[in-house]
């Protein structure tokens, strides 16, 4: 092979896969698979060993740098990375509309709505990328905002930064990409949980790894930490480089839609909202729907759409009059574990909880956070003493995230787990390849606590008035000994409790003879199946209709059940299997407890015969539930995640990731009328 065609064969080798590059880090639509990309890469490194002169500069393998460095250089940004001021609640975003329509009124433009971009403030690093002639040449981190570090050895090593921008008519002059590095939450985990095996410091947040990870002096250390990037402008633009964008009419959303051709990703759901109302109805929405994003995100911003409108704004001293950083209510804070305590839950495993030092994390007081298992407790190497990261997952939840193991004084002590079941002193066991520790006795006091409190949850047996404090109340003065106890109290008994009078007896005895005829679904899922859910309780019942089927399944059968998986299959069949749970169940019949027949009819006519749906946002004519039986009813299947698979995703008021992930999968989206019509159609 002569060099011009070994050169031609380079060429296009770096241009293919770079381009896979591309669809999968910026688009996530890969159209080769890995052994695919591996061949072509090998084949590719083979040549460029062969021929080392005609290795060009965007090639794929040359993101890795070869010798660590002996420190930075300084950058001087050619126009400074500014930062921006901040709008703490809804109150101040209004004041940032009003401010910006005073400050335009005075100069002469009038306007009763300005629009405005909106898009994630990302908890990562700023940085700047500046191409020549379509090649990256360097990466500077933000530094003081006038000047910051070289880190273009770096930043090479990041998959979603292009080397070279793609398009064609972009390649001449020069352009500064402007953007943020930072870690998803997946990769986050992963990446701690290997530096915890490696016996290195865990990170705390994202962001400091991130930031830690861009000042590697060895490019090498930096590509292994999976980093990731999203652009959020153009910094400086030479007279040379020809935008899409006419500059008589430019908006700053058709500039980023223009950044993301280059081969960038830019913020998801990037929209733009008109006036101050719409702005507020955007920072609502992204602060519910920000749990769901695959990265870390602390707000929103905002930026004046029309540039010309930018540039009669400016600038303050450190910040432009055109933007404004909405902070959302933070849900991380730092405190000081002061002790792990043992739960035991209705299937007897023992949850360690975290006894927390009080601190406020998003408006709520948090002084305890569950910890899974002991399993967890060595991955995030945590130790009774640590100063710890306490997050509200999904703003509800709490849960500590890490260890800041450099604030360790070497008081701190690791937490033993119990080898004997702190309520009933039964030697525990571990199950579940073991990872989960259990109690085995049947007859320990908080696992019928814990039981009796799920049978008369909202999705079981939906018992108003026998909640946490009740069912404590019952078991304290020996009111119920078991289960089925609860269906042969009586109002005498009740009102001898202390607290209890004649209404509140006289309404809980009523509650509970209501019960009685509670569809097939909710029984079993008040029976406390391991992995049984709502959903697979509702899955269960339409699969068997009666109560007597359902008692008769085997492992075997179960497998040959749609949505029903191994794990499933065998909790299920071990319960119907075991002779207590199977008295507890014959008990609860006998009491008067009779699930009517759920009568399955076979639905192909009806448009979700067959179809799976996701159903996300809120529904003004019914709740999600209801929604939900109406699509099974209907012969449909309900998913709680958007995928390629999925056929419809019902879009109700403020649907959030779901309705990003649809549109990208071109999954039929459907407005609540349009679903109604669906549903009136169907019977």
């Amino acid at each position: 092979m002569k060099n011009e065609a070994i050169a031609q064969r380079i060429k296009e080798l770096v241009t293919e896969l770079n381009d896979h590059a591309y669809r999968y880090y910026v688009l996530s639509q890969p159209i080769v698979s890995d052994s695919e990309y591996d061949q072509k890469f090998r084949e590719l490194q083979k040549l460029e060993h062969d021929f080392p002169l005609l290795i060009l500069s965007d090639s794929p393998t040359q993101r890795v740098g070869g010798t660590p460095l002996d420190g930075f250089t300084t950058v001087q940004h050619k126009m400074p990375m500014l930062s921006l001021d901040n709008a703490m609640d809804e109150a101040e975003l209004e004041a940032f509309d009003e401010a910006v329509r005073r400050f335009l009124h005075k100069e002469g433009k009038v306007s009763d709505e300005i629009e405005y971009t909106v898009e994630y403030k990302f908890d990562g690093v700023a940085i700047s990328l500046t191409y020549v002639d379509g090649l990256l040449v360097q990466g500077a981190t933000r530094g003081d905002g006038t000047s910051g570090e070289d880190v273009t050895s770096n930043v090479k090593t990041i998959k979603s930064i292009p080397l070279r921008l793609r398009g064609e008519g972009r390649k001449g002059g020069t352009i500064e990409i402007r953007g943020e590095v930072l870690f998803q939450k997946e990769d986050f985990a992963s990446l701690n949980v290997l530096r915890g095996k490696e016996g290195l410091d865990t990170f705390a947040n994202p962001r400091n790894a991130a930031s830690g990870s861009l000042r590697q002096l060895d490019p090498q250390e930096t590509a292994r930490r999976p980093l990731s990037f999203f652009a959020y402008g153009i910094g400086v633009l030479d007279s040379e480089y020809t935008p899409l964008v006419d500059a008589s009419n430019e908006t700053l959303s058709l500039v980023m839609h223009e950044i993301a051709a280059l081969g960038f990703s830019i913020s998801p759901g990037y929209k733009v909202a008109k006036g101050a109302r719409q702005l507020v109805d955007a920072y609502r929405e992204a602060e519910v729907t920000r749990e769901a994003l695959p990265f870390e995100v602390d707000g929103i911003v905002i930026k004046v759409n029309s540039i010309p409108l930018q540039q009669i704004l400016g600038f303050r001293q450190r910040s432009p009059r055109w933007a404004v950083a909405a902070k959302f209510k933070p849900v991380e804070a730092t405190t000081t574990l002061l002790d792990i305590v043992i739960q035991v839950g209705r299937t007897g495993a023992l949850t360690p909880v975290a006894v927390l030092s009080p601190v406020k994390v998003g408006g709520v007081v948090v002084s305890r956070a569950t910890l899974h298992n002991q399993d967890e407790i060595e991955r995030k190497g945590l130790l009774i003493g640590d100063t710890v990261v306490v997050r509200r997952q999904g703003d509800v939840i709490p849960a500590v995230v890490a260890a800041i193991t450099a604030a360790r004084t070497g008081e701190e002590r690791a937490f033993a787990y119990p080898q004997k079941c702190p309520e009933c002193n039964t030697q525990v066991e571990r199950q579940d390849g073991g990872v989960v520790i259990r109690c085995p006795n049947t007859h320990c006091p908080a696992k019928l606590h814990e039981r009796i409190r799920h049978y008369a949850s909202r999705d079981g047996m939906d018992i108003e008035g026998l909640g946490d404090k009740m069912v404590e109340l019952l078991l304290e003065h020996g009111a119920v000994k078991d289960l089925p106890g609860i269906y042969y109290l009586t109002e005498e008994q009740l009102k001898s409790l202390p607290r209890m009078g004649d209404l509140s007896s006289k309404n809980l005895i009523e509650a509970i003879e209501a019960t009685k005829t509670r569809p097939l679904d909710r029984f079993i899922f008040g029976l406390g199946v391991r992995h049984v859910g709502a959903k697979t309780a509702l899955t269960l019942a339409r699969y068997c209709g009666s109560m007597e089927r359902f008692k008769a399944l085997k492992e075997e059968e179960l497998l040959q059940i749609d949505e029903i998986g191994p794990e499933t299959a065998q909790a299920v069949s071990s319960f119907l299997s075991d002779p207590h749970e199977m008295a507890i169940v014959n008990q609860l019949l006998a009491a008067g407890v009779t699930p009517p027949a759920v009568i399955v009819r076979e639905v192909t006519d009806s448009p979700f015969s067959g179809k799976t749906v996701v159903i996300t946002g809120t529904l003004s004519s019914m709740g999600r539930k209801e929604a939900e039986d109406k699509v099974v009813e209907r012969g449909g299947k309900v998913s709680s995640s958007v995928s390629k698979k999925t056929d419809y995703l019902v879009a109700g008021e403020n649907a959030g990731s779901k309705l990003a992930a649809a549109e990208k999968n071109g999954v039929a989206i459907l407005n609540e009328d349009a679903f109604l019509e669906l549903i009136d159609k169907s019977l």
